[in-house]
């Protein structure tokens, strides 16, 4: 077992209103990405968090892959998100998918600063990087 897992933790996204609260528009455009990347879905599961007195609530989308999965949590009143990309490397290497389908999603975010970490899993893997954008 090998793989690659990405995270990132992203703030004051400019990215429009809607993609931080409609599930339905974030669930597809998580499907085209993962796509796009050159990934396999396999599954999805997108859920819509109701309003709160903060404001409006946010999201939490989930694609299973035939890699692994994708999965994103909004946080809309804080212009906030989680990203959350890993790929299994036993038959092949995902890396570079798994790290465009991380880009796409930064760009579709805009954050103004964003947490990232990069854990490569599994036997003989390497240590864990740390960036911040």
């Amino acid at each position: 077992m090998q793989g690659l897992h990405l995270t990132a933790d992203l703030h004051d996204c400019r990215c429009a209103t809607p993609w931080l609260t409609d599930a339905t528009l974030l669930g597809e455009r998580c499907v085209r990405a993962v796509r796009d990347a050159g990934l396999q879905p396999v599954g999805q599961l997108v859920h819509a968090f109701p309003a709160t007195p903060e404001g409006p609530g946010g999201v939490t989308a989930t694609v299973l892959l035939a890699e692994s999965h994708l999965c994103i949590h909004t946080w809309p009143e804080r212009r906030a998100a989680t990203l959350d990309v890993y790929v299994c490397n036993f038959g092949a290497d995902h890396s570079a998918k798994a790290q465009a389908l991380m880009a796409t999603l930064l760009s579709l975010f805009e954050p103004t600063h964003a947490e990232r970490h990069e854990i490569r899993r599994g036997a003989g893997a390497m240590p864990m990087t740390t960036a911040t954008a």
